[in-house]
């Protein structure tokens, strides 16, 4: 961070002093013009080939010029702050596809929802870091928890099973079918995903949970709602133009919601989406417990029926899940219910007696 505000400074300073010399130069072309094309026409009326009125005319136009020197010096100025701006949107805009889909790729089809990782590898193309020969299998509708310090690689493995990067060795399989055969769309329509910092849009309530699922209906809506418990609070919203209920806008990133109605908003759009996997990414970890433990119930909801990924430091929401894995360094060390883990002794049984707050000390496991 440091180094990068050094360079920010050099530039900035850079920038300046050609900005200043930029407009010096131009300052003293605005004063010697006048003068120059003055004296150049008094010069020729003296010789008889100019009249009176072309002094005066040749004044005018020069102090005119002389004056637009400061607009045309400002506006390059301008011209040339922004040139980086758009070089960085156009790279922000435009960036490489990651991933194509295979010639003659098909729609996947989830019948159960079984997830297999056959020795999965992928590090980001370093020699180190990432995953590393990963082998898991995910039995239909069972709920697996990951827990591990930052660096791990459980969002390495999430974003691989979503198909944000391809493997670099191995494979991942959804009821045999291997990810990388299927189409991109029909893969991740068949992932419901719960993240930390939900994606709200400054629009309405509905159009929020209908982002899960855009052609579903109303009755399907408000079930979703209820099964999140979000409809009571949302039949109470208005919007500062009068509109209630579904129709009231959430504001930008959803500032008018509190972090547990953001996230009941996201349970109830992973419920109308009704995907046959869901993945949790530290879903309640941005909330305080009490929060946590008065959504728990439409957590659970959520995950009926469904094959579940849990990404959690706080250990407490874990200890319902049938499996639990503990990554560290990319790997998978230890696999159990929460009971073996803890009477394994292990590092999983480290992070549950060093919890402050049900939050991982993650130096401890350093």
């Amino acid at each position: 961070a440091l180094g990068a505000m050094q360079t920010f400074r050099e530039t900035s300073l850079s920038f300046g002093r050609l900005s200043a010399a930029f407009r010096f130069a131009l300052m003293t072309l605005a004063g010697l013009l006048p003068v120059i094309m003055l004296g150049g026409t008094v010069l020729i009326w003296q010789a008889g080939q100019a009249t009176p009125g072309d002094i005066v005319a040749a004044g005018a136009v020069s102090i005119r010029i002389a004056q637009m020197t400061g607009w045309v010096s400002f506006t390059l100025m301008q011209i040339y702050a922004n040139i980086g701006e758009i070089e960085d949107g156009m790279r922000t805009l435009t960036p490489r596809v990651r991933v194509d889909d295979v010639d003659g790729a098909q729609a996947l089809q989830v019948p159960q929802g079984e997830i297999a990782l056959k020795n999965l590898s992928f590090a980001y193309g370093r020699e180190k870091g990432g995953i590393s020969d990963i082998n898991l299998t995910i039995k239909p509708g069972e709920k697996l928890g990951i827990v591990g310090a930052s660096g791990a690689g459980k969002s390495t493995l999430v974003s691989l099973l979503l198909r944000l990067y391809d493997p670099e060795e191995g494979r991942i399989e959804i009821d045999g079918s291997d990810t990388r055969q299927v189409t991109q769309e029909s893969l991740r329509r068949a992932i419901a995903m719960v993240t930390q910092e939900t994606a709200m849009f400054n629009r309405s309530a509905r159009e929020n949970i209908l982002y899960g699922r855009p052609d579903a209906d109303e009755a399907a809506l408000i079930e979703a709602a209820e099964k999140a418990e979000a409809h009571g609070f949302i039949q109470d919203l208005q919007d500062h133009k009068g509109r209630q209920g579904y129709k009231a806008h959430l504001g930008e990133r959803g500032v008018k919601l509190s972090g547990g109605q953001r996230q009941r908003i996201a349970l109830a759009r992973a419920i109308v989406k009704d995907a046959p996997i869901l993945v949790l990414d530290e879903a309640t970890s941005a909330l305080d417990s009490e929060v946590e433990a008065s959504i728990q119930t439409a957590l659970e909801r959520v995950m009926e029926g469904k094959t579940v990924l849990a990404i959690a430091h706080r250990l407490s929401t874990l200890t319902e899940m049938d499996r639990i894995i503990v990554m560290d360094q990319g790997r998978i060390i230890e696999a159990g219910s929460h009971d073996e883990l803890l009477a394994k002794d292990g590092l999983y049984a480290s992070y549950w007696q060093r919890q402050s707050g049900g939050f991982i000390r993650t130096q401890a496991a350093q």
